[in-house]
This record gives C-alpha cells, sequence and structure tokens, in this order.
C-alpha cells in the first residue's frame, strides 16, 4: 500500500496513516466534485477506495495492539480482499 509501509517497511505511527488517509479522502473528493470521469479515473477512485479500507484496518489494529499491551508496529496491512467492504 503506497504511502504507509507495515513491519519490517520502515517507521510507521497512527499520525502517518491518519495523514495518507485524508491526502485520499482530498484526492477522492476532487475526483467526485468533478464527475464526468474517464475509465482512468473510475479506476483510481476504486483503488482508492479498497487503499482506504486497508488504511481504516491497520489503524484499527495499531489501536487494538496498544490497548492489549503489545507494539502497534506488529500491525500489518492486510490484502484488498480481506478489507474490502469492511463496515465503518
Amino acid at each position: 500500500m503506497a504511502g504507509v509501509e507495515g513491519k519490517g517497511g520502515g517507521a510507521m505511527d497512527d499520525n502517518k496513516v491518519l495523514r495518507h488517509i485524508k491526502e485520499l479522502v482530498d484526492e477522492e473528493e476532487q475526483l467526485y466534485t468533478r464527475g464526468g470521469l474517464d475509465e482512468g479515473e473510475r479506476r483510481r477512485l476504486q483503488d482508492m477506495k479498497v487503499e482506504l479500507d486497508q488504511c481504516w484496518d491497520l489503524l484499527r489494529q495499531r489501536r487494538a495492539l496498544r490497548e492489549a499491551g503489545k507494539s502497534p508496529d506488529d500491525a500489518q496491512v492486510r490484502p484488498p480482499g480481506t478489507v474490502e467492504n469492511y463496515e465503518q
């Protein structure tokens, strides 16, 4: 997942995940506002939805690990098929 690294992939913290979520939401809003999207832009929107699901899942994992007294850095980005269409 671009913009956010998991275990073994570099430094990550909740703020970095939240910043990436904000960047994705801002881009998503720009595309929706513009309308009249071409195929590439529609594909990008779909990719962003999956990436947002992954980010929210990662953030939930980090918080749950922290609450359980474990290292939040043990959280890992899960594959798209695992996180797609999670209820928010």
